[in-house]
């Protein structure tokens, strides 16, 4: 690949995995690049607004983290929300062309699957039929229930946890050293 240099990447148009969807609906195109900080502040302002009911957080590729990110703040922040999710592929293509013409090399087309994921989120129920469909607060109540649980045993000090003093150590041996039996005089 060294006589070769990059010209172009094209992605294919990909319909959303997902029918009957609002005209209206904001989609958010997460990219590897996108700060949080910024999608999050458009999105909660517009689902917070009494007008918008249903919002799509898409990313592909390495920005597969950062949308779940987005998504997992978006419902802490905003209560209530209906999710479907959807996995699939989205294929792009990279055109490699030689960088010495002259050199009798043709160009190149590489195609790749590159995993995306789609998220549905509503404040209006969706179908519990859906694959891929969570329901508001569904995953919270158990690890509230298990941080209950830790936090209801009492709590004791464990000797030896202190920096430095004498806590934790243990007793002085025995004259004589180890497993030596002490002289009798």
């Amino acid at each position: 690949m060294e006589n070769y240099q990059k010209v172009r990447v094209e992605e294919k148009p990909m319909e959303l995995p997902f029918t009957s969807l609002p005209p209206d609906i904001i989609e958010m195109k997460v990219k590897d690049g996108s700060k949080i900080r910024n999608l999050m502040g458009f999105a909660i302002g517009k689902m917070e607004s009494e007008s918008m009911h249903q919002i799509l957080f898409s990313g592909t590729g390495k920005a597969l983290g950062k949308t779940l990110t987005c998504v997992e703040i978006m419902k802490r922040r905003v209560k209530d929300l209906h999710q479907i999710t959807k996995i699939f592929y989205r294929q792009t293509e990279e055109i490699w062309e030689p960088i010495v013409p002259e050199a009798g090399l043709d160009p190149l087309t590489v195609k790749r699957n590159c995993p995306s994921i789609c998220i549905l989120l509503s404040k209006v129920p969706l179908d519990t039929a859906e694959p891929g469909y969570q329901a508001p607060g569904s995953y919270e109540s158990q690890w509230i229930q298990e941080i209950k649980v830790e936090n209801q045993g009492p709590k004791r000090k464990k000797p030896g946890l202190a920096r430095g003093g004498a806590m934790g150590r243990k007793q002085p041996r025995p004259p004589g050293g180890r497993g030596e039996t002490p002289k009798q005089s």
